[in-house]
């Protein structure tokens, strides 16, 4: 019998084993998600780069909550390996803002504020069915930490570097 990580569907939603790291794995998949985001094109965050990203990041959200239902059936439900969510949270942080290293750390720290305390309606969002329930949770984290950092950009412009 295979090991868990070795299913297809189980290696895809813990993005390639790392949700089996067995502490902190929602923050080690934020961690992925931000060296990711670090090594894309600066283009993919300015002008017309916006429309691929958010498209790429749409697709992927839609993929992300069918591999989780799927992983959700061997792993059980939201199973704390799960951390393809994490990813999908993340670009919801850094989208419509400029790309740089400091953005990255404020994104990834105020994201999994976010989403490990769970203010409504994310906690409400989790019951949600199958992979919508492991996956929206993590887009309206996102959501909140990208508004708290439109809005500290708004007031303190120099927060950022």
């Amino acid at each position: 019998m295979k090991p868990k990580a070795f299913h297809p569907e189980n290696f895809i939603a813990s993005v390639f084993g790392i949700g089996f790291i067995p502490f902190a794995p929602g923050t080690w998949g934020s961690l992925f998600a931000a060296g990711v985001y670090l090594l894309l094109p600066q283009s993919l965050f300015e002008g017309k780069g916006w429309w691929f990203t958010g498209l790429g990041l749409l697709i992927f959200s839609l993929f992300s909550v069918w591999i989780s239902t799927l992983a959700e059936k061997k792993l059980g439900r939201d199973a704390p390996a799960i951390v393809i969510d994490e990813v999908c949270g993340y670009f919801v942080t850094v989208m419509f803002l400029p790309k740089s290293l400091m953005m990255a750390i404020y994104a990834f720290a105020l994201f999994r504020v976010f989403d490990i305390a769970k203010p409504f309606p994310i906690n409400v969002s989790q019951r949600l069915k199958g992979g919508w329930g492991v996956v929206v949770d993590d887009l309206l984290a996102g959501f909140y930490a990208n508004v708290v950092i439109q809005f500290i950009k708004l007031i303190a412009p120099s927060f950022f570097g």
